[in-house]
């Protein structure tokens, strides 16, 4: 099984990213010490650089997923709740804003992080407590209220992924395992306790093609969870945690029919570690054309199956009934 090494002091390295993939924390993700043919002008820098905190909250009867989103020139922020009894959405809220006055996304991943967003009847908000080492969520909407706070003391490690970008400059993502919550939701007149939930968070910042496309797909349970794309990031970020143990995976597969996303996908890795199938329970999804940028996402929330493994001689681990998210994304942005 291979072991990873710790992070790097910071992302950049004698003038180009610090390519490679880390077990822990990185204080900050600042690319100004790129050069050479890393280097862009300050225009592109402003238009390319993307920082997002994305959220995925979960148990038997609700999936909760929110981000917050600076695009450089413009910014966005998204809540939904979907109820896996029902399979059908709760609340579905979105709304655009001016980056800096609207919101902001710190250059700080998860230690000492930051991000917020506020606008016409709705504020959300994902803060680093450092006396508790753990992410303080706050979403308030019209449709939803969410209070929260999501461990990391007690953690499995973290993963740290930075590489190169065709057609960009370099990226770099945090990538937690499954952390444990307390706190609460309210919705439709309902009040849900989070405490038996499961979270993960996705901190990312890079200098991205006007192109960036990406399949993704993550899971978590304290036992087991895993994190996989393919699209603009290549194989960097991919990685299974399995009983506390980070473990690196080769590139992934997805087999789904685009035109039929709500119809079983089928996930696996060129290293044969992990074959996993996954059932739909229903999605939150939006295509967008405003001309100067367009997107088309979908995000199906349901469950995996199939098998992971440590390494090739390792016994499989059967998974069954896996709480999680695929998605299927293209930006123009």
């Amino acid at each position: 099984m291979v072991q990873l090494a710790g992070p790097p002091a910071e992302v950049v390295s004698s003038g180009a990213p610090a390519t490679g993939r880390y077990a822990g924390r990185i204080a900050r993700i600042d690319w100004r010490a790129l050069s050479g043919p890393f280097q862009r002008s300050w225009l592109w820098r402003r238009l390319h650089h993307k920082r997002w905190q994305y959220v995925g909250l979960g148990n038997d009867e609700l999936f909760i997923g929110l981000a917050i989103v600076d695009l450089g020139w413009t910014c966005t922020a998204f809540a939904y709740v979907f109820d896996r009894r029902s399979k059908s959405l709760l609340a579905n809220w979105r709304q655009d804003g001016l980056p800096s006055l609207q919101c902001k996304v710190s250059d700080r991943p998860l230690n000492g992080c930051k991000a917020w967003f506020r606008g016409p009847g709705a504020s959300l908000s994902l803060q680093h407590q450092q006396a508790t080492d753990s992410l303080s969520l706050s979403v308030q909407t019209g449709e939803m209220q969410l209070q929260a706070d999501l461990s990391l003391a007690e953690a499995a490690p973290i993963l740290l992924a930075i590489g190169p970008i065709e057609h960009g400059a370099a990226h770099a993502t945090q990538k937690t395992p499954a952390l444990s919550v307390k706190g609460q939701l309210h919705v439709k007149g309902q009040t849900y306790s989070l405490d038996q939930a499961v979270a993960s968070v996705d901190s990312s910042n890079g200098l991205l093609a006007r192109n960036t496309d990406w399949r993704w797909a993550c899971a978590h349970s304290p036992e087991m969870g895993f994190n996989l794309q393919s699209g603009y990031f290549g194989s960097n970020e991919n990685a299974l945690w399995l009983h506390g143990a980070l473990i690196p995976l080769g590139a992934a597969r997805f087999e789904f029919d685009p035109k039929r996303p709500l119809e079983p996908w089928r996930i696996s890795t060129a290293d044969g570690l992990l074959d996993l199938s996954f059932s739909p329970e229903g999605a939150r999804q939006e295509d967008r054309n405003l001309i100067i940028a367009a997107s088309h996402y979908i995000q199906p929330i349901g469950t995996f199956s199939g098998m992971v493994r440590a390494s090739l001689d390792a016994p499989a681990h059967q998974v069954k009934g896996l709480l999680g998210v695929t998605e299927d994304h293209q930006s123009r942005w």
